[in-house]
C-alpha cells in the first residue's frame, strides 16, 4: 500500500473506545505518530504496549510540521495524526497537514472512532436529523455573544464546544440571546463522572452555579429554533389533514388555519417554507 496519512481517532476519556482497528494502524501501518500533545499520546500508547516515535503537531509549529510530515510520506512512510482526544480536525489542528497531502496526492484516510460532538448529540434527546456544529464558542463576550444572535434563528440543532471556566458567563448570554430554547450539556463524556443537563440555559446556570467548582470537557447541545419548530409542526398538521381528511393542500391550509386562529396567508408561508426543506413530502393537488 502506498504511504498514507492516517487520521486516528482516540478515545475521549475511556480507553475501552479505541477501536481495533486503530490500534492496529497505530501498531502495523505506521512509522511515526504525530500529536497534539506527545506526553498525552503517550499515555495512551503505553496502556496499549505501543511503541512508536512521537512528533509533536499542535497550532504553534503547524506549518513546519506539515512540511515535515508530507517529505516523510513522499519517502514512502506512513504517519498516523491524532489529537489528544476524540477525532482529529474537529476542533483540533490537522487541517493544513490534510490540504497538503491531497495537493500532492497522497492518500488521506480517515479510522474513525470516538467525537465528543456526535456523542452528545445521540444521547441529548434533542432532534439528530439535522445538526450544525460550530466548534468552541469565542472566548471574547462580544464575539460569543454575536455568534449566538446568528444562531438564534438556526433551524437545526447546533452543537458547541466550552471550557469549564466560561461555562458560566456562555449560559448568562445564552439564556438572554436564545431564551428557553432546550439545552443539553454534556461533561466529562465517556468518563466516570459523565453527567448531562437538560434544562434551559437559566436553569442549568442555576444548577451549576451553586457548585464549588465545574471542571471537565463540556459539549453544549442546543434546541433548534422554536420558529421551525412551529413551522414544522403545522406543516405536519396540513399534511396529516389531507391524508385523514382526503382534502387538497389548500383545503386543508384553510382547516388548520381555521383550528390555530392564524391567517390562512401565514399558514401557506409556514407550508412553503417546510415544504422547501421536505421535498419528498410535496405532493400535488
Amino acid at each position: 500500500m502506498p504511504a498514507t496519512l492516517y487520521l486516528v481517532a482516540t478515545p475521549i476519556g475511556n480507553l475501552e473506545d479505541i477501536t481495533l482497528r486503530a490500534l492496529r494502524v497505530l501498531r502495523e501501518e505506521v512509522s511515526a505518530i504525530a500529536c497534539e500533545d506527545t506526553r498525552q499520546t503517550q499515555k495512551l500508547l503505553e496502556h496499549f504496549e505501543i511503541r512508536k516515535p512521537l512528533l509533536s503537531y499542535h497550532e504553534h509549529n503547524e506549518m513546519a510540521r506539515s512540511e515535515q510530515i508530507i517529505e516523510t510520506l513522499e519517502r514512502g512512510e506512513s504517519i498516523a495524526l491524532v489529537s489528544d482526544a476524540g477525532t482529529p480536525l474537529i476542533s483540533d489542528p490537522g487541517y493544513r497537514v490534510v490540504t497538503a497531502a491531497i495537493s500532492r496526492g497522497l492518500a488521506v484516510i480517515p479510522v474513525p472512532g470516538v467525537s465528543a460532538a456526535l456523542a452528545a448529540l445521540a444521547a441529548s434527546g434533542l432532534p439528530t436529523n439535522e445538526f450544525r456544529f460550530i466548534g468552541f464558542l469565542p472566548a471574547k463576550s462580544f464575539a460569543r455573544r454575536n455568534l449566538l444572535e446568528k444562531i438564534a434563528d438556526e433551524p437545526a440543532t447546533v452543537i458547541a464546544y466550552e471550557t469549564p471556566h466560561r461555562i458560566l458567563e456562555c449560559l448568562r448570554d445564552m439564556a438572554e440571546l436564545l431564551g428557553t430554547r432546550p439545552i443539553v450539556l454534556a461533561r466529562e463524556l465517556t468518563k466516570l463522572h459523565e453527567e448531562f443537563l437538560r434544562g434551559t440555559a437559566s436553569s442549568i446556570h442555576q444548577m451549576l452555579e451553586t457548585r464549588s467548582a465545574i471542571k471537565g470537557e463540556i459539549t453544549l447541545v442546543i434546541g433548534r429554533s422554536e420558529t421551525k419548530a412551529v413551522i414544522d409542526d403545522l406543516y405536519g398538521e396540513v399534511l396529516r389533514i389531507r391524508q385523514a381528511e382526503g382534502l387538497s393542500r389548500m383545503n386543508a391550509i384553510k382547516a388548520v388555519a381555521k383550528r390555530t386562529g392564524l391567517p390562512k396567508r401565514e399558514v401557506y408561508r409556514m407550508f412553503a417554507v417546510a415544504a422547501d426543506s421536505n421535498p419528498q413530502d410535496k405532493r400535488r393537488d
